[in-house]
């Protein structure tokens, strides 16, 4: 018999996901010299630079997901955490969504041949660079939220663990 749908759903989702933007924001500059230098070397700019585009259209479409999944276990994780470093998380988030979908546009222009096509195509590789270390500063506080403040303890059942929740006698502090 098959499990329900909503059973390989995992709660909460924002964690499943989060990896993802981050993944590629690490891959994304080193995809996005290669097709550099393969334009450069000659290869048509839709075709070698396509790849490139589907990804940094695939980032921003992945951190958004992670901001609305995000968004959605707002509520359950501020009653654990301090309000500054869940703001200090949204911010960065926010910053690396909206700088993802401009580099995105960014490099929908580098598909064009001619020199508007070569100039986007160099600054959205100079953009890819940058996502990689606005991505390092979402992971970070998102990490901090998790490891440093017990985020994750507003989805553990002190029963069932048997390990205190944050603000329980003896759980972690703040």
């Amino acid at each position: 018999m098959l499990a329900p749908l909503s059973s390989l759903i995992p709660t909460p989702l924002h964690p499943a996901i989060v990896h993802l933007p981050m993944a590629l924001a690490v891959l994304l500059p080193i995809f996005a010299v290669v097709a550099l230098v393969a334009v450069h070397r000659g290869a048509r700019p839709l075709r070698s630079w396509g790849v490139a585009a589907a990804m940094f259209a695939a980032l921003s479409i992945s951190a958004w997901a992670s901001m609305e999944t995000g968004e959605d276990q707002e509520d359950a994780v501020e009653a654990v955490v301090p309000d500054a470093a869940l703001d200090t998380h949204e911010d960065a988030a926010e910053q690396f969504l909206w700088l993802s979908v401009a580099v995105l546009g960014v490099a929908a222009v580098g598909l064009l041949g001619g020199r508007v096509g070569s100039t986007a195509r160099v600054v959205a590789t100079a953009g890819a660079l940058g996502l990689l270390f606005v991505g390092y500063r979402v992971g970070h506080s998102g990490g901090e939220l998790v490891y440093r403040h017990g985020a994750a303890s507003a989805y553990v059942d002190a029963a069932a663990t048997g390990v205190p929740m944050v603000g329980e006698r003896g759980g972690a502090e703040r």
